[in-house]
């Protein structure tokens, strides 16, 4: 979306309280009301580390390392937490769900305004003059149960050559969309086939575990590029169960792929690639390639004042949108989480940036500058490698051919 909206769920605390009723499922419509008032406080200014730091010493409290294991109870304490720190910011909370919408379509429109569009439009090349536009859809819920999920498909591979549909992505279950674009939660691949290529440390596909999502996914595909002559497709979808009637298309839009070239490869032996080994995440462009590591865009200037040709590799536990800047001003992208099709895949897919993400042993302390893979703990400006189709990462530098 060029105007990079933030998205808006309609809800509030009598329908929260009535959909944990209905549903039967108090988890579910808790988490839906505290993901409503994250995004309603995040329009309005507070930063998303805020609401990050809040359920964490929830998730501490209650003993557990990821929210799918608390109680309907505590979920409720979570939202209503959610719910205290948004009002003691000074944002009223409107409780009329029209109200809320009408707010919400007044704040999409407004977003193309918004600092982080500018600076999109700009490196990516779209005019100031054009416009956003808004979408009202009925909500569907990826975060209803262990049944249900939400994802991101391509219609071809990214990464093998031809015309022909290899469905590729991401998906996640138990939660909602946002949380796959976003590059926040750990994602799983849509087929089969991108497991294997990618090398992904996990034995569920979507293919596997999803059978009759994926191939009600694969008729819409083939209905939309063989029947409608439409161009390769990206498209979001949530799903409320596993039967085909569950799933829904959330939009869909051309997919961007880039020009083949040929791939840099390290000058190196398998004994000196195995010996500096670090870790293995999700290839998404580019191929070897050697840089620093920085933290910053302060960081990534300091070193372009130095050597305006140095190769530089921007390392943060995730990325999202509003680092725009970030990603354009690195040379290359390495993220602790994150899949294929989060902000930060396509944008530096986009870019022509060598991109790994997901590489799950990385622990990144952005305020220490400092980031620990596989028992080495490296510093802003150590060297570092990196195979953006493979999605290997290795210590030091190495002769790229």
């Amino acid at each position: 979306m060029n105007g990079v909206p933030k998205e808006l769920v309609i809800s509030e605390r009598q329908i929260a309280e009535s959909l944990a009723e209905s549903s039967g499922n108090p988890w579910f419509a808790w988490d839906s009301y505290r993901r409503f008032i994250q995004a309603y406080g995040m329009v309005y200014g507070i930063q998303r580390d805020t609401f990050d730091q809040l359920i964490k010493r929830h998730k501490e409290q209650a003993g557990i390392n990821f929210k799918r294991y608390f109680t309907g109870d505590q979920m409720r304490a979570v939202a209503l937490d959610y719910k205290r720190l948004v009002t003691e910011a000074g944002i009223d909370l409107i409780e009329s769900p029209m109200e809320q919408l009408f707010l919400a379509i007044k704040k999409v429109f407004s977003s193309w305004t918004s600092k982080r569009a500018m600076d999109y439009r700009k490196i990516i090349g779209i005019s100031d003059d054009w416009g956003t536009a808004v979408t009202i859809q009925c909500m569907k819920f990826g975060n209803r149960s262990r049944e249900s999920g939400s994802g991101v498909v391509f219609t071809h591979s990214p990464k093998l050559p031809g015309d022909t549909i290899r469905l590729w992505g991401d998906f996640t279950i138990g939660n909602q969309g946002e949380d796959v674009v976003s590059g926040l939660v750990k994602t799983l691949p849509i087929s089969e086939l991108q497991r294997e290529i990618e090398k992904r440390d996990t034995k569920i596909s979507m293919e596997t575990r999803f059978p009759k999502i994926f191939e009600q996914l694969r008729r819409i595909v083939q209905q939309l590029i063989y029947e409608g002559g439409w161009n390769a497709q990206e498209i979001e979808f949530t799903f409320e169960g596993p039967e085909p009637e569950n799933l829904f298309v959330l939009q869909a839009r051309d997919l961007s792929l880039r020009d083949r070239k040929k791939i840099a490869k390290f000058d190196a032996g398998s004994d000196a690639l195995e010996a500096a080994f670090l870790g293995q995440g999700i290839g998404v462009s580019g191929g070897a390639m050697s840089g620093r590591i920085v933290f910053t865009l302060e960081e990534i200037d300091g070193f372009r004042r130095q050597d305006p040709n140095a190769k530089l590799i921007l390392v943060r536990n995730d990325t999202v949108p509003d680092d725009i800047l970030e990603i354009d001003a690195a040379d290359g992208i390495l993220t602790a989480r994150g899949g294929l099709t989060s902000h930060a895949a396509v944008v530096a897919y986009n870019l022509g940036r060598t991109c790994v993400v997901g590489c799950e042993n990385l622990i990144c302390n952005e305020e220490d500058k400092t980031c620990e893979l596989n028992g080495i703990v490296m510093n802003t400006g150590d060297f570092i490698s990196m195979n953006g189709y493979k999605g290997t990462v290795y210590q030091g530098q190495m002769t790229v051919v």
